[in-house]
């Protein structure tokens, strides 16, 4: 899996830009040899128009002491297990301030009753903040009444209210609940059921030690209410709504939905908070556009008991709200490029940083963790470039845990794969799927340089049989294992062994006359490694019903005609003029470099070559 995003510069972004922030990184000497960087943001902020919806440039910075309560206010825990402790930070090279993108902004808010809060909405669609990951309805602490209280403040004057609760509160303890429509309590219940009894026992309930026993909540009750309270933490450890001004509101309703609603006192139920468009913050009723003033205009004639309020909020958004890219933004220099593509393998996300980002590699591999979690929990980037046989990368873990040892899954199957001693690409994902659809159940595949089988475990569940080879020995045990982990084993027979070695070992033998497609994905090499077909057939009877199958090779070509200049070392390694090659461009590896994929079937003349033959076992 690979995340798809673009290198941006600070003064070509599509979205919010924070041109204007510039970070200055001073090195200080913590025990040495390790760095210290810290990050100071500088205050030289820009009028710079930025497009709608919250931004690092328009919000506010709150004073020390409303970052501090904030901050006590979000769940501890989890803020906790996300930064770390000062000293693991500084063991890891950086100290990244969270609270500096602490930002809040002033807005506007429609206190209404719980249940109508949702018709409201979707009829105010337009006209709220509609802002991403921010809910339009907002639930602030005391909004909140239980139905049994509800029921006793549902009357209009405090005599009649006073009155109602004597007169309910007399009929619970008379337990003369049940015939004049008021449901009897549980305990009154029970006492009655306990006083009604006879010879054969309890009339209405024969077990009555179960009425006084909680009700066992169901695992997936459970399980949804856990899951409920995670998302609730991780939204407030996100954004928090509170009200700033309360209950200024109401009497500037009272001109518009009549005379005497300001005076009705407090709420009388629960309630929510509509957040307007933040154009409309510090606005009074009024100001509201007349869809608004409509809209409960014809809300009031329909309820009278519908109760209206327009108050002042704050919303405060935290570290966890702003997307990887504007943190990333305003933390590098001005003008650096900011490094926004990552490949992702299993939970590894991979980069290649340029060297203009090492000074701040471990800072970028925090961010990239924090915004990715718990999807990543490994950040690395590559030190060198592939040189060996085995094609394994030089990593370096930047941040998370030092594991390199992944799952992934792909087409339905099960990889694992060990990043420090295989190699894996995810961004061939795609190709080898496009491969894929090319065979049929009458194939029998060859996969020459397999790895630990993305082509060929896909494939052996289409075909008849496939035959698997790589030279990496760990690459082969992954192989291994992964063919039992996805129950393919009786399916594919896997070698390792030189690629060379192994096709014509292959083709020398009874499998090789059975063989349908023959998969070369080592770009580097593939196209000379063709040579070993030169020949394979020549101890053979040219009318003994030998196949020739179709050859997909892949390669790299930095040439300005990279078909022409693919196809011509085809025909090299062949030493063949006369071969009919279908060519694609697979991707841009670099800028300038490109892989493309060959298709063609075994020339004749190839297997039954008499030239001398340029491979080495």
């Amino acid at each position: 899996m690979v995340s798809k995003l673009s290198l941006f510069r600070a003064n070509s972004l599509p979205f919010p830009v924070f041109s204007s922030y510039s970070a200055r990184f001073i090195h200080k000497p913590y025990p040495k040899p390790k760095t210290l960087i810290f990050c100071v943001f500088s205050n030289n902020l820009s009028s710079t128009t930025v497009p709608y919806g919250p931004s690092l440039l328009k919000g506010k910075k709150p004073l020390v002491d409303d970052l501090r309560l904030a901050s006590i206010a979000r769940d501890r825990d989890a803020h906790r297990s996300k930064i770390g402790d000062l000293e693991e930070s500084i063991e890891k090279g950086v100290l990244l301030n969270e609270d500096e993108f602490t930002r809040f902004f002033e807005i506007s808010a429609i206190r209404v009753p719980a249940k109508d809060c949702f018709a409201l909405e979707n009829r105010l669609r337009g006209h709220l903040l509609n802002w991403p990951r921010i809910r339009n309805i907002a639930r602030v602490p005391g909004d909140e009444i239980e139905e049994d209280v509800v029921k006793l403040l549902g009357r209009e004057t405090e005599d009649e209210e006073e009155d109602s609760i004597v007169d309910s509160v007399d009929r619970r303890i008379r337990g003369k609940a049940e015939g004049d429509g008021e449901r009897l309590s549980s305990v009154l219940h029970r006492d009655k059921l306990a006083r009604t009894f006879n010879s054969t026992g309890y009339l209405k309930f024969r077990n009555l030690a179960k009425i006084s026993r909680p009700k066992r909540k169901r695992k997936t009750e459970k399980a949804t209410e856990r899951k409920e309270k995670e998302n609730g933490s991780r939204r407030n450890e996100m954004a928090v709504v509170e009200v700033v001004e309360d209950g200024g509101g109401a009497e500037d309703f009272e001109g518009l939905l009549g005379e005497g609603y300001g005076s009705r006192g407090r709420w009388r139920g629960s309630t929510r908070l509509l957040l307007l468009d933040e154009k409309y913050s510090g606005e009074q009723v009024h100001d509201l556009p007349e869809a608004i003033k409509v809209l409960f205009a014809e809300a009031k004639m329909t309820d009278e008991s519908l109760t209206f309020e327009l108050v002042k909020c704050r919303v405060t958004l935290f570290y966890d709200y702003w997307p990887m890219i504007e943190i990333l933004e305003a933390v590098l220099p001005k003008g650096m490029i900011v490094p926004s593509a990552f490949e992702m393998v299993g939970h590894i996300a991979h980069l290649n940083l340029r060297d203009e980002h090492l000074p701040y590699k471990r800072l970028i591999a925090k961010v990239v963790l924090d915004k990715n979690q718990p999807k990543i929990q490994t950040v690395v980037n590559k030190i060198d470039p592939i040189h060996n046989d085995f094609r394994t990368m030089q990593l370096e873990v930047l941040a998370g845990n030092h594991s390199l040892v992944t799952l992934v899954v792909e087409n339905g199957l099960r990889f694992h794969v060990d990043l420090a001693r295989v190699y894996w690409n995810s961004k061939l994902g795609t190709e080898r799927q496009r491969l894929l659809l090319g065979f049929d159940q009458n194939d029998v595949v060859c996969d020459v340089f397999a790895g630990v089988g993305p082509i060929a475990l896909a494939a052996a569940r289409i075909v008849k049989r496939v035959y698997a080879n790589d030279l990496n020995p760990h690459a082969v045990e992954f192989m291994e294992q992964n063919s039992v982990v996805n129950k393919l084993e009786k399916r594919i027979e896997i070698f390792n062994m030189d690629g060379r070695r192994f096709i014509k070992a292959m083709f020398s033998s009874e499998k090789g006359r059975k063989v349908t497609q023959v998969v070369m994905n080592l770009p580097k090499d593939a196209a000379e490694s063709l040579d070993a077909f030169r020949g394979v057939y020549n101890d053979r009877q040219r009318d003994e019903g030998l196949s020739f199958p179709t050859i997909h090779v892949y390669g790299f070509s930095k040439a300005p005609d990279p078909e022409f200049d693919f196809h011509e070392r085809i025909r090299i390694a062949l030493s063949e003029v006369a071969v009919d090659v279908k060519m694609r461009k697979v991707r841009l590896v670099a800028p300038g470099k490109w892989m493309l994929c060959a298709s063609f079937i075994l020339p004749k003349s190839v297997a039954f070559s008499r030239k001398n033959l340029s491979y080495v076992d």
